[in-house]
């Protein structure tokens, strides 16, 4: 059997009131968390769903979210889950792009989904707090319910990702891809069923779902959550939680180091911080160390490996700077542009290839052609190998901007701007942002005579897109600058002229997108 719920109930077996998950407000047991995936699970059959159909998921990072995961997981169905801020329009997307039988959405941010899904004429279910569902047929004894035997190949979870060429396209990871995952860092951070793994990070992006959920859970450990993430409230769950495992992204680590009032006694219990999703400032790693003598070790992954390719692991010398060595199973390739290997240290395009590599994209052949060669994952970032085998990754290929920790892809937002009346062109790029690391940017055409704003084009925007993936920062030019087969150069572009509008202030975001 592969089914990553069938690993979680073993500690429903073992251990039923070890604490599985953990929030401010709520824990549930393993097995509490294994008589709730049933009712889900049983709820799921009674619909008429089978194995393999697809089911979008949309809840933030409370239980509720494991609750109803592993119930899916244990019917057996594919799991698509998305973005608690994703907009009618990008939900709808995803409905129809993957042919999706039925919407869950949790309470408080099921507007969209249900908008969605009524359109199309597909049930959404509300998740209420428990875990139950409203919308859901009746269900009979779901005690003995047993979890679907899944072959290794099927795909057990899409994530929807894409690049800079086209629209969202759907990652498929395998039941075994999920279980490789956990497997993968267990050696690496030493986890036993004693620890006690936090995060803020979002469950529904691949970071918190499968490298720290998924991991947390099939290895019997205890899970703490927090929505939204604040700064303050998780060092309060690091200490009141007496917390062994945190992980996050840059943004998070920075925000915690400016909390006053905490020192190393609150973080007695932490033997371990990891980060991923953007390159994390050394001097940030620095301060954070000397302020609470604990250090932050760094991961790389993508959505198309489960998130897990290397990390920074605490049975070797942490190396500053770099992701760390391929984790066990995975093997890493420094390619230069001819496709040949790279001597080391030489910078090339990354590629992988191991257990935790996606299956390839949902009903996209051409894509998982181009970027699926030979079981080699063709990543776009560039990167570099020490002697060690230490990953640096040191640019990007693609044009991607990782804003909080959330991926944005430019020809998205570029789509939705030339959609509007008034734009005849547009560019969408990265700036350099302190808080945020890089803030989006859009350099706009408009027709002549136009009187459109930045203010109104933040508006269109708004409509049709999540909020971290909204441009904050414009510039209104008479031409973009071209290249010779009339292709956009954005690297021409002048980023120092992009300054925010005065009456524009900064907006939050709590966690990331691509490990």
């Amino acid at each position: 059997m592969v089914n990553v719920t069938s690993l979680v109930w073993r500690h429903a077996d073992s251990a039923p009131h070890r604490v599985a998950v953990m929030s401010p407000t709520q824990r549930l047991g393993y097995g509490a968390l294994r008589e709730v995936n049933a009712y889900v699970a049983a709820a799921v059959r009674a619909a008429g769903l089978v194995p393999l159909d697809r089911v979008v998921l949309v809840a933030p990072s409370i239980p509720e979210f494991p609750a109803v995961y592993y119930g899916l997981h244990a019917a057996g169905v594919t799991v698509v889950t998305m973005n608690t801020m994703s907009t009618p329009h990008e939900i709808g997307y995803v409905l129809d792009d993957a042919e999706v039988s039925l919407v869950i959405a949790w309470q408080g941010c099921a507007e969209a989904a249900e908008v969605a899904a009524r359109e199309r004429e597909i049930a959404c279910w509300r998740i209420l707090p428990g875990g139950r569902l409203a919308g859901a047929p009746d269900t009979a004894s779901y005690d003995s319910l047993v979890v679907h035997d899944h072959a290794p190949d099927d795909t057990a979870v899409i994530l929807y990702t894409s690049g800079t060429t086209g629209r969202p396209k759907g990652a498929e990871l395998t039941a075994a891809n999920l279980v490789a995952t956990c497997d993968s860092f267990v050696p690496v951070l030493d986890i036993t069923t004693d620890d006690r793994f936090g995060t803020g990070l979002p469950l529904f992006h691949v970071f918190g779902q499968c490298v720290c959920m998924n991991t947390t859970l099939v290895n019997g450990a205890s899970f703490g959550i927090i929505s939204p993430f604040d700064p303050a409230a998780m060092i309060e769950m690091i200490t009141r939680e007496r917390l062994t495992t945190v992980s996050g992204v840059p943004t998070m680590w920075n925000a915690m180091l400016h909390v006053p009032g905490y020192g190393p006694d609150d973080f007695r219990a932490l033997r371990l911080a990891s980060s991923g999703g953007a390159s994390m400032p050394v001097e940030v790693m620095r301060a954070f160390q000397e302020r609470f003598d604990c250090a932050i070790l760094e991961g790389y992954g993508l959505t198309e490996t489960c998130g897990a390719t290397s990390f920074n692991d605490l049975h070797r010398p942490a190396k500053p700077g770099t992701v760390g060595p391929a984790l066990p199973g995975t093997s890493i390739e420094i390619r230069d542009p001819d496709g040949a290997p790279a001597p080391v240290g030489q910078v090339g395009e990354v590629f992988l290839k191991g257990p935790t590599v996606m299956k390839g994209y949902w009903n996209r052949p051409d894509a998982t052609a181009a970027d699926l060669r030979d079981g080699w994952l063709r990543t776009g970032d560039l990167g570099a190998l020490d002697e060690d085998g230490y990953l640096s990754i040191v640019d990007r290929v693609k044009d991607l901007v990782i804003r909080g920790g959330y991926n944005v892809y430019p020809r998205e937002v570029e789509e939705v701007l030339y959609a509007h009346p008034d734009v005849v062109e547009a560019a969408v790029v990265g700036v350099p942002d302190a808080h945020y690391g890089e803030e989006v940017a859009a350099v706009v055409v408009l027709t002549p005579g136009s009187t459109a704003t930045a203010e109104s084009l933040r508006a269109w925007a708004k409509e049709r897109l999540s909020a971290y993936k909204v441009p904050r920062l414009y510039q209104f030019v008479d031409a973009l600058p071209k290249g010779s087969t009339g292709k956009i150069l954005k690297r021409a572009i002048d980023r120092g002229t992009l300054t925010r509008e005065p009456t524009e202030q900064p907006a939050t975001t709590t966690s990331r997108s691509v490990r």
